[in-house]
C-alpha cells in the first residue's frame, strides 16, 4: 500500500476577491462529480477524502447526502484521478446508531491517512448526533469492510485527521472542537487510537477583518515534507450575506507538531467560479482529500464546491513552500 493519498446556476452573492495565486488550478472541465452521475437518488455529493491506491486508481471516498438530508459515505474509483469513475452501487459506509448511537443523523467529511505500522487506511469522519458533530475513526485495507472504532472525540468536534506515524511514541490526531476558546485546531495524542489527551491547540481563528476569522479548521491530511508538516487549513469568515469559505497554509514541526513554523497571512484559494459560489451552501471551497504525483511534488487536491458537487485542483508542494516563505503572517494567529 502507498502513502498518496452539471454547474449550478449562478447568482449574485457575497463579493469575494479573485482566487487566483496561481498555487492551485482548476481542473478546467470541473466538477468532476455530481448528483447526476450518482447510480441511486441522491441531494448532492462534496466532501470526499481521497488516496492513491496500490493498483494505481484513485479512490475518493465522498460525502454523499441523501434526499432525507442524512449524510453517508460512498466510494468512487479513477484510473487516472480525473474522469471515468466507477461508483459503488450502494453506500459503501452508512450510519450505524445502533451499534453508535452518536451517528444517528449520519456521517460526514471523512480523511484518509494510510499508516504504514498498521498496514491499513485510517478513515477520521465526523458523527453526527444530537449532541452535535464528534470524531469518529474506523481502519480499512479494502475500502469494503471497515473495523469502527466509534466516536474518540466527543462533541462539539470535527474537521480531524490521523498523522500517518507515530510522535515520540504516540499517534497523533489533529481536530477542531468548539470551546468557551473559540472554533481553532488543536492536537492530540494517543497510544492505542481509543484514548486520547495532550490536547494542545495549534492554530487560533484570528478576529476582526482577518479572511480566518471566527473559525478554522484542517482541510486534507498533513502532508510530511523536509520542512514540517504542511497544512492546508480552511478559514470562515462572516459577512453581512453569509460565510465565505477560503483556504489557507501553514507549517509545524515534525517531531513537535503543536508548533507552528509558518502560516501565510492571505488565503491562497477561494471560491471564484460558479459551481463554487451558488450551490446548496454558497461560497465554499472544501477539500477533504488530496493525492500526490509520482515525482512526490504534484497534488491533486480534491474539495467539496458550494457543498453540491467534487471539484479537482492541481498544484505542488514546492510552490505551496515557497508561497509560505514568501507570505509571512504578520499577526501571531492568536484569537484576541
Amino acid at each position: 500500500m502507498n502513502s498518496n493519498t452539471a454547474t449550478a446556476p449562478f447568482h449574485d452573492s457575497p463579493a469575494v476577491e479573485s482566487s487566483e495565486t496561481h498555487l492551485l488550478t482548476r481542473y478546467e472541465h470541473n466538477p468532476i462529480l455530481s448528483r447526476e452521475n450518482w447510480p441511486y437518488p441522491i441531494n448532492s455529493v462534496f466532501n470526499a477524502g481521497a488516496v492513491r491506491l496500490d493498483d494505481g486508481d484513485t479512490l475518493l471516498l465522498c460525502r454523499v447526502e441523501d434526499r432525507r438530508g442524512i449524510s453517508h459515505l460512498c466510494a468512487a474509483r479513477s484510473a487516472n484521478g480525473i474522469d471515468g469513475w466507477r461508483i459503488d452501487q450502494k453506500p459503501t459506509l452508512v450510519a450505524n446508531p445502533r451499534e453508535y448511537p452518536e451517528e444517528v443523523w449520519g456521517i460526514e467529511d471523512p480523511r484518509i491517512t494510510f499508516v504504514p505500522e498498521l498496514e491499513q487506511y485510517a478513515v477520521a469522519y465526523t458523527s453526527f448526533a444530537r449532541g452535535g458533530p464528534g470524531v469518529s475513526l474506523a481502519l480499512t485495507k479494502d475500502f469494503r469492510t471497515f473495523d469502527r472504532y466509534g466516536v474518540i472525540m466527543p462533541p462539539e468536534d470535527k474537521d480531524a485527521a490521523l498523522l500517518p506515524r507515530r510522535i515520540n511514541g504516540y499517534w497523533a490526531m489533529i481536530h477542531r472542537p468548539v470551546t468557551t476558546l473559540g472554533a481553532h485546531m488543536w492536537i492530540s495524542y494517543s497510544p492505542d487510537l481509543r484514548h486520547w489527551g495532550s490536547h494542545k491547540v495549534i492554530l487560533e481563528a484570528r478576529r476582526g477583518g482577518w479572511w480566518d476569522a471566527n473559525k478554522i479548521g484542517l482541510c486534507s491530511p498533513p502532508i510530511e515534507t523536509p520542512k514540517g508538516w504542511l497544512m492546508i487549513y480552511h478559514g470562515v469568515r462572516q459577512t453581512a450575506s453569509g460565510s465565505i469559505y477560503r483556504l489557507g497554509l501553514a507549517l509545524f514541526d515534525l517531531e513537535k507538531p503543536e508548533v507552528c513554523l509558518q502560516r501565510g497571512e492571505s488565503w491562497m484559494f477561494g471560491p471564484d467560479a460558479p459551481y463554487e459560489r451558488s450551490g446548496d451552501v454558497n461560497d465554499v471551497v472544501f477539500p477533504c482529500g488530496q493525492t500526490i504525483g509520482a515525482d512526490g511534488d504534484t497534488i491533486n487536491l480534491y474539495y467539496g464546491a458550494a457543498d453540491s458537487c467534487i471539484a479537482m485542483a492541481t498544484g505542488s508542494i514546492h510552490a505551496f513552500l515557497a508561497w509560505l516563505e514568501a507570505n509571512p503572517s504578520s499577526g501571531d494567529g492568536v484569537a484576541r
